[in-house]
């Protein structure tokens, strides 16, 4: 694996270590492909900004801190500078908006929270366990109108929703996840945070259903701290799910310029 387009900085206010050492780390092992994809920054309308972000004051630090490791590196690797984005309806716009004004050059498709209303933020956070049919159906919503957007090079974690109710409404709804993925020929992203912390994905509910619809899938090491930067162990345990459904791998994603 030579690519990675999900890696984080410690910007965000959960990540762990500079700029410049994942990018050593990758160089070092064997990455040539790389994007930072930090959580987008943005203010809701009541003033407020979520605390799991990157802050509207350190965007520039953020861009500018890359711009300069990547003249730097240039001989030794590509590097790309986006935001990994959620699709609110309430504020997809001015989300996408912003993110242009910002520079970002691609953005990738992490749908962390669902139901947005005025005066509630983010909204409710989708990786804790969830028996709602109509917030599995909101989320997959969310997803397939990201993927039609055409904006986003791939989804991250598609899988992240923790849905313990009815699985044949979990089949119906992730189906229809996928049947977009694959039309629109948008990857879905095996995602090896997810692996590294053995949280409830990835699901093999939902690969077994990736499987069957032929949708492209891609690898991301989803990095919050150095190590992470290149993760072998989560990259075999990603190739044994690849080959235990027949995954459609496809590699490095094409990257979409915003």
């Amino acid at each position: 694996m030579n690519y990675n387009y999900h890696t984080h900085t410690i910007l965000c206010n959960h990540a762990w270590g500079t700029c410049e050492e994942y990018i050593k780390r990758a160089i070092d092992s064997g990455i040539k492909y790389m994007g930072f994809s930090e959580h987008i920054p943005f203010t809701f309308p009541d003033g407020t900004e979520s605390f799991y972000r990157l802050h509207t004051t350190q965007a520039e630090v953020y861009f500018s801190e890359l711009y300069r490791l990547r003249e730097k590196y240039k001989n030794q690797i590509d590097i790309k500078i986006g935001f990994e984005m959620e699709y609110y309806p309430l504020y997809f716009d001015e989300m996408l908006l912003g993110a242009k004004n910002y520079g970002a050059e691609f953005l990738i498709l992490g749908q962390h929270f669902i139901n947005q209303k005025e005066g509630n933020g983010d909204g409710s956070y989708v990786l804790l366990k969830n028996s709602s049919c109509e917030d599995l159906s909101e989320y997959v919503n969310c997803v397939i109108s990201g993927i039609k957007s055409g904006v986003f090079s791939y989804v991250a974690h598609p899988d992240i929703f923790n849905y313990v109710g009815d699985i044949v409404l979990y089949n119906k709804e992730m189906t229809k996840l996928c049947v977009a993925s694959r039309e629109k020929d948008i990857p879905l992203e095996i995602n090896f945070l997810g692996i590294r912390e053995k949280r409830a994905y990835p699901d093999r509910r939902f690969w077994e259903i990736a499987g069957k619809e032929k949708c492209p899938v891609t690898f991301g090491f989803d990095a919050h701290d150095v190590n992470s930067a290149y993760d072998e162990e989560s990259l075999n345990e990603a190739k044994l799910l690849v080959k235990e459904y027949n995954l459609n791998y496809i590699g490095k994603p094409r990257i979409i310029t915003i």
